[in-house]
């Protein structure tokens, strides 16, 4: 039963990694861009978050209220302003920029939060728990797992449903009859931006709910969302909630076997679904 408990707390695990691995595939799925701050850009919604939830006194569940068009606009703001000017065929501009942004990301909170790190304060919720037979559950694991599910089905529904989702899909396929369809491909890249950062900013609220944070740790949420991202497929969405449950039950798993295995279990599963599957277990196809 031990075992057992482990895997579906992996599971759960894994719909944190799928909201921070999310707004990857997302912008990847657009644009073609690879985010090197992504992880400093969950830290930052993670302190907006707890700077909000203590300013007005209310819980960080209900500040995503605000977090969520706070970063969605950042994300409008960075695409149009800087990383528009990046995108073209060579891949090291945007990269080496993202970098930058990362240092500055990082710096800017140093300063304002210093290092010490911070909790968000969840109550009751951090805490509680539902019993399933003999396990015990946490709530907060819970309904991060099924806000992830809602989550990805809303932007799954979007992309086929919508005129924005149609929109999104016209630049990823081809940019320059997109533009001849009069679509303004730098206003639909900034939406794809502030988009995948109004999820960041929920991956954000719920990692500063569930465990302590500090400027420094942007880089190790980046790489959870790369790995979950490359395992599930880059730019499939479902696949990208699969890679975290992958990632998130390899890392269970492994700290079963042995506390000091828990971050390079997951890590070696990587690495050995890379080396079978290099596009990942559930590449998109190309129509």
């Amino acid at each position: 039963m031990d075992w057992v408990n482990a895997v579906i707390q992996g599971a759960l695990l894994g719909g944190l990694y799928a909201l921070f691995a999310a707004g990857l595939s997302l912008i990847f799925g657009v644009m073609r861009l690879v985010n090197i701050a992504h992880g400093d850009l969950i830290v930052m919604a993670a302190y907006l978050g707890l700077t909000t939830s203590v300013a007005l006194g209310v819980h960080p569940l209900l500040a995503l209220v605000l977090v969520i068009p706070m970063m969605a606009a950042i994300g409008y703001v960075l695409q149009r302003g800087i990383l528009n000017h990046t995108l073209g065929d060579d891949l090291l501009p945007p990269l080496l920029v993202t970098f930058g942004l990362s240092v500055i990301i990082q710096n800017v909170l140093l300063e304002g939060y210093s290092a010490d790190p911070q909790k968000m304060n969840g109550g009751a919720l951090e805490t509680a728990s539902v019993s399933v037979g003999s396990l015990s559950l946490g709530l907060l694991p819970i309904l991060t797992f099924v806000v992830a599910v809602g989550v990805i089905a809303g932007l799954q529904w979007m992309f086929y449903h919508t005129a924005l989702g149609r929109s999104f899909r016209a630049v990823s396929d081809n940019q320059d009859i997109a533009q001849l369809m009069g679509l303004n491909k730098r206003h639909i890249f900034g939406l794809a931006m502030a988009l995948a950062l109004a999820v960041t900013a929920i991956g954000g609220i719920f990692l500063g709910i569930r465990t302590s944070f500090d400027p420094s740790i942007g880089g190790g949420r980046l790489i959870f969302g790369f790995e979950a991202v490359i395992i599930g497929g880059l730019g499939n969405l479902w696949g990208t909630l699969a890679g975290g449950v992958i990632l998130g039950v390899a890392q269970t798993v492994g700290a079963k076997i042995d506390p000091g295995w828990q971050i390079l279990a997951g890590h070696i599963v990587f690495l050995l679904i890379l080396a079978v599957r290099p596009n990942g277990l559930f590449p998109r196809v190309s129509a």
